[in-house]
């Protein structure tokens, strides 16, 4: 052969490009362009080397000049795609993906990867076609199913990205990425078993995927199992000695097993390996903060501000507030964050700081507007989103413990700062009438959030209280929960409140009224107990052993509200314990109230 033979070079380049001798191919490519320049393939299959060689801004070239001599040339524009993919020039990726199937209708892989382009543009919708496109020329195609679960999550279509993971993993069961995914799917979708089933797939697929057994141990904590998640954790560290993340879950794990000092160790050894980790100071905040110590703990909370997933992060034009600054005169807007609970136990900050300021606007959830309009004569409430008056200062509502410089010895404590309507407090008083010793009951917390993972129990917990003669249990329960009121065992009576019981779009409003007229509360670590503790009503407080900052530790009642009682579990997940002593209190109760009682038959 003719070394100028090009066909014979073109073939000899392919031959060692096949056997992955880039360097050899590339030289051959170019000595096959020396022999003919206007032979496209060759210049298609020396962008193809250059890319395997990681230098995709030449590769790109290589491919313009096979696209320039050969304008139809589906594959050049396809493979231009993925160079421009590479390069994170998505739009210019999306536009050469594009002209692949036009030229060539029936390239799948144009029509996948498209999709996944489309989907990182932030149109999920467009790559949705894109990607059903490709399945239905190719319904074996496991990448175009993993795209697709892809851009369904950021639809929020949970259930649907699902299970077009889980079509990915059945065509390719070696395909770690997508039980990844699916596993991380499962866990937004709170089916905690089954993802921690798909991150132990991923497991078994790379063993040294150091982010698997960290949010493998996250599933864990949901699912109140610490001290396997603690080993994950480990295993995390084992791989990656530095993974600021994996000290940061194990210091979750070991506040969950009570091992206080050693969690506290974690999370600071996170910060330590990577300064700047609001997370890792968020979960030291809440340690400071449930272990009382709150000079520290409040400081440190201003890191939720810079979370991955921020809290309480509005911004203004206006100054923000610390406190410090003297507001006499002047216009403070306050607005609320995080849960209704939250709200109903800090908005008492408002009143603080209107004897300090000549206005204060407090913007707060749309759901709570009726129950906080009558928080102060002078206070102007307004919706959570809506445009303030003008104002001088601003503040979120949780950073006002800060500014007051809230400590245990000074918690505001002025209670009852709520108030229900008197009108309707009357309506329910009459029709609840005023035999028997009445409780309002209140079992489960919203499901949705991680903060309710062991929190609430079943309402056959109150079974025993239901039998104390005299004794009415009336349900405080909305929503989510009412369905037990179905499956109750034999002889238990719950009331129901009808309807009409906080039918209405504010949040409440009928609750407190109906508190008015109760002789006791008894609720799970809900807003219920907020409600409860701010209108100054007695009420009981079921706990998880390890609860939420604000109710600190080891200690049966709270200094935020004077009228609560805790009953805490004994041990993790073991509720038996609280209901008993919740029992023999209210006995105590109603026979030093002068109640005729009869103790039940166990």
């Amino acid at each position: 052969m003719h070394p100028n033979d090009a066909p014979a070079l073109f073939e000899r380049a392919v031959q060692r490009h096949l056997r992955g001798e880039l360097a050899e191919a590339l030289a051959l490519y170019d000595a096959t362009i020396g022999s003919d320049p206007k032979l496209a393939v060759a210049h298609a299959n020396r962008g193809l080397v250059l890319q395997s060689l990681k230098r995709p801004e030449e590769a790109l070239r290589s491919y313009e000049r096979a696209i320039g001599l050969q304008p139809d040339y589906a594959d050049a524009w396809y493979n231009s795609g993925i160079a421009f993919r590479i390069l994170n020039r998505l739009n210019e990726a999306e536009r050469c993906y594009a002209q692949a199937i036009r030229l060539r209708p029936d390239h799948a892989e144009a029509h996948s990867n498209r999709g996944n382009v489309l989907t990182a543009l932030g149109r999920p919708d467009d790559a949705l076609e894109s990607l059903d496109g490709a399945i239905a020329l190719r319904p074996d195609f496991a990448d175009a199913w993993f795209n697709r679960a892809v851009a369904l999550e950021r639809l929020y279509r949970l259930d649907e990205a699902a299970a077009s993971y889980e079509r990915a993993v059945a065509l390719r069961p070696d395909f770690a990425d997508a039980w990844f995914q699916l596993g991380n799917t499962q866990h937004r979708l709170r089916h905690l078993t089954a993802a921690v089933r798909s991150y132990d797939v991923v497991i078994t697929l790379r063993p040294a995927f150091a982010e698997v057994y960290i949010n493998r141990a996250n599933a864990l904590r949901l699912l109140e199992a610490p001290e396997e998640a603690l080993r994950s954790c480990d295993k995390a560290i084992e791989l990656q000695p530095e993974f600021a993340e994996a000290h940061n879950n194990r210091g979750g794990a070991l506040q969950d097993m009570e091992r206080m000092d050693e969690a506290l160790r974690s999370f600071e050894r996170a910060i330590e390996l990577k300064p700047g980790f609001a997370d890792a100071y968020w979960n030291k905040a809440l340690y400071k903060l449930l272990t009382g110590q709150f000079a520290e703990g409040w400081q440190l909370h201003e890191w939720r501000k810079r979370k991955s997933e921020p809290l309480g992060d509005r911004t203004f034009p206006q100054p923000a507030w610390s406190g410090r600054e003297d507001i006499a005169g002047k216009t403070l807007f306050i607005h609320s964050e995080q849960g209704l609970g939250d709200t109903i136990q800090f908005c008492r900050y408002a009143i603080l700081a209107r004897a300090r300021a000549a206005q204060v606007i407090f913007a707060v959830p749309d759901a709570l507007e009726h129950l906080l309009r009558d928080l102060h004569p002078s206070i102007r409430i307004v919706g959570q989103r809506a445009v303030p008056p003008p104002f001088d200062y601003h503040i979120t509502l949780l950073s006002m413990p800060l500014a007051f410089q809230t400590t245990l010895d000074n918690c505001p404590a002025d209670i009852p700062y709520l108030r229900a309507e008197p009108d309707r407090v009357d309506r329910w008083r009459e029709r609840l009438g005023s035999e028997g010793f009445k409780i309002g009951i209140c079992w489960q917390g919203n499901p949705k959030g991680d903060v309710d993972i062991g929190r609430s129990f079943p309402l056959q917990c109150f079974e025993r209280i239901a039998a104390i003669p005299n004794v009415r249990l009336i349900s405080l329960q909305r929503y989510t929960g009412i369905e037990q009121l179905a499956q109750l065992p034999p002889g238990m009576k719950v009331e129901t409140l009808g309807s009409e019981f906080d039918s209405v779009p504010d949040a409440f409003v009928d609750s407190a009224a109906v508190m008015e007229s109760l002789d006791l509360v008894i609720t799970s670590d809900t807003a219920m107990a907020h409600l409860a503790g701010a209108l100054g009503r007695p009420a009981w407080v079921a706990l998880k052993r390890v609860p939420d900052w604000r109710w600190l530790l080891d200690r049966s009642d709270t200094p935020w509200y004077p009228t609560l009682r805790l009953f805490r579990q004994k041990r993790r997940g073991e509720w038996r314990s609280v209901f008993d002593a919740m029992h023999d209190r209210l006995l105590e109760q109603l026979a030093g109230a002068g109640y005729r009682q009869a103790h039940e038959s166990d």
